[in-house]
C-alpha cells in the first residue's frame, strides 16, 4: 500500500471530515447517475435512490472490504432502449434483474472453482493495458463534458473557459494545499468551477426553483419476457469484464488484491443484487464507477466508510428533488474539468502496473498484447455487443493464451512468481553470495 495513504479501507474518519469526503463522491458520480435515466426515459430520482442503496448493498456484501461506488451503467442504454420501444419500460427492468441475477450465479460458480485460474488468465501486461484502456475509455467523455469536441473550439468560449478553470483548481487544491483541504481537491474544483459558471452566467437555476422539497421517486415494477432479457444477457458479458477490470484498478490502487479478499465471487454478488435491486425499483443497472476510483486514487483516502456516507447522501437526495435539482444546475463543463483529471488518474494507474510489474516490451508476445488491447479498447472496436473495454479484454486474454511464452519468461506467470523486479534482483544477490 501506498506509505502516502491518508485514510485506510477500514478508517471511520471525523464527521466534521466526512461529510466534505462523503460530498467529493457524490458529486463525482451524479452526473452519470442521473444521465443514464434522463436518456433512458426511467426516473432520476431511483436512479439515485437504486445507486446509494446498491452501494450500501455492496459494502454488506463484501463486509464493507472494498471501497466502490456504484452508480448507473451505460453499458446498458441501447437495451433499455430497444426493449423500452418494442415492449415498455418494465420489460427492460425485467432484463436488468436478469442481469443482476447472472451476476449472481458466476459468483456462485467462481466460489466454487476459485480464483487461481486469474493469475493465468489475466497477467500483469494484460492487467496493465486493461487499466489504461478504462482510463483513456472514458476520456472522451471527460472531453465532450468539458466542451473540447466541438468543430471550433476557441479559449474565449464560456464553457472552454469554466472547464479548465475547474480542472485548474482542482490540480492546484491537489497538488499544493496541505492538511485536510489536500484530501478534497475534486470538491474544490467543483465548487470554484460552479461559483465561476454562476460569475459568467452560465448556471440555469430553473429546475432548483421548481422542485418541490419532499417528494416520493416514482418507482415501477418490472415485468419479465424472455425476449427481452435475451436482449440484455449478451450485454452481461461485457460488465462481467469491466466488472474485472473496475476491481483490479480499485485493489491497484488500494494496494489489496480484492479478488481474493473478500473475494471476486463477494463483489460480483454485490454488483449482481445491486443490478437486480435497482431492476426490482425502476432503476438502470448498476456497475463500479471509474470516477469514485479516480477521486480515491487521487485523494489517497480509501475509507469504505467515506463510500457508504456518499451512498447515504445519494439516497437522502432520492426523496428532496430540490437538493437532486441543486446539484443538476451543476454545468457539463465543470464536470468535464474534474473528470479530465479523474480519467487521466485511472489510465496513468494503468502505466504505473506495467512499470512496477517489470513487464519486458522488448519481448514479442508482451509487445503484441498490449498493442492489440490499447487499440481496440481505446479506438472504440466494435462487434456485435462487444465493444471497447468488453472486446479488448476477451481478445487480450486469448492472446495471452495462445500466444507461447517466450525462453525463461515469467511474466504471466502465477501471482508467486511475479515478485517486484527491485525485490526479485535483491532475493538473486543474496542466493548468489550464499553460494559463493
Amino acid at each position: 500500500m501506498s506509505e502516502n495513504v491518508r485514510l485506510r479501507v477500514g478508517d471511520r474518519p471525523p464527521a466534521v471530515q466526512m461529510i466534505p469526503l462523503g460530498l467529493q463522491h457524490l458529486f463525482a458520480m451524479f452526473g452519470a447517475t442521473v444521465l443514464v435515466p434522463i436518456l433512458t426515459g426511467l426516473n432520476p430520482s431511483v436512479a439515485l435512490l437504486t445507486s446509494g442503496l446498491g452501494t450500501l448493498l455492496f459494502i454488506l456484501i463484501t463486509g464493507g472490504q472494498v471501497p466502490a461506488y456504484l452508480g448507473s451503467s451505460f453499458a446498458f442504454i441501447a437495451p433499455i432502449l430497444a426493449v423500452s420501444a418494442a415492449s415498455g419500460p418494465a420489460y427492460a427492468l425485467g432484463g436488468a434483474v436478469a442481469v443482476g441475477l447472472l451476476y449472481a450465479v458466476v459468483a456462485g460458480i467462481i466460489r466454487l472453482v476459485g480464483v487461481g485460474w486469474l493469475d493465468r488468465v489475466l497477467p500483469p501486461v494484460l492487467v496493465g493495458s486493461l487499466i489504461v484502456v478504462i482510463g483513456l475509455g472514458l476520456a472522451p467523455v471527460g472531453v465532450q463534458m468539458a466542451g473540447l469536441s466541438k468543430e471550433a473550439v476557441s479559449l474565449f468560449d464560456t464553457d472552454i473557459q469554466i472547464a479548465f478553470f475547474t480542472l485548474l483548481s482542482a490540480v492546484a487544491a491537489a497538488a499544493f494545499l496541505r492538511g485536510f483541504f489536500a484530501v478534497i481537491p475534486i470538491l474544490l474544483g467543483i465548487v470554484s468551477g460552479y461559483v465561476f459558471a454562476l460569475l459568467r452566467g452560465a448556471v440555469d437555476l430553473t429546475a432548483l426553483r421548481e422542485a418541490a422539497w419532499i417528494g416520493l421517486p416514482a418507482f415501477t415494477a418490472p415485468a419479465f419476457s424472455w425476449s427481452a432479457v435475451a436482449v440484455f444477457l449478451p450485454v452481461a458479458a461485457v460488465t462481467l469484464a469491466e466488472h474485472l477490470g473496475d476491481v483490479l484498478v480499485l485493489g491497484r490502487v488500494v494496494g489489496k488484491n480484492f479478488y481474493k479478499k473478500p473475494g471476486l465471487q463477494r463483489t460480483l454478488m454485490g454488483d449482481g443484487l445491486a443490478t437486480a435491486l435497482a431492476g426490482l425499483l425502476g432503476g438502470p443497472p448498476n456497475t463500479t464507477y471509474g470516477e469514485n476510483i479516480g477521486v480515491i486514487a487521487i485523494t489517497k483516502v480509501y475509507s469504505v466508510w467515506v463510500i457508504g456516507l456518499a451512498a447515504s447522501f445519494a439516497t437522502v437526495l432520492a426523496f428532496v428533488p430540490k437538493l437532486g435539482a441543486a446539484i443538476q444546475t451543476i454545468p457539463a463543463p465543470v464536470m468535464g474539468g474534474v473528470t479530465i483529471m479523474l480519467f487521466g488518474v485511472i489510465a496513468s494507474s494503468g502505466i504505473r502496473t506495467l512499470v512496477e510489474s517489470g513487464i519486458d516490451f522488448s519481448q514479442t508476445r508482451n509487445l503484441l498484447i498490449s498493442s492489440v488491447v490499447l487499440v481496440l479498447g481505446i479506438g472504440g472496436a466494435k462487434i456485435g455487443e462487444l465493444s471497447g473495454m468488453g472486446l479488448a479484454a476477451i481478445v487480450g486474454v486469448i492472446l495471452n493464451l495462445l500466444l507461447p511464452m517466450p525462453g525463461g519468461a515469467r511474466e504471466g506467470a502465477g501471482e508467486a512468481e511475479r515478485a517486484e523486479p527491485d525485490e526479485a534482483r535483491a532475493r538473486s544477490a543474496r542466493e548468489a553470495s550464499e553460494g559463493a
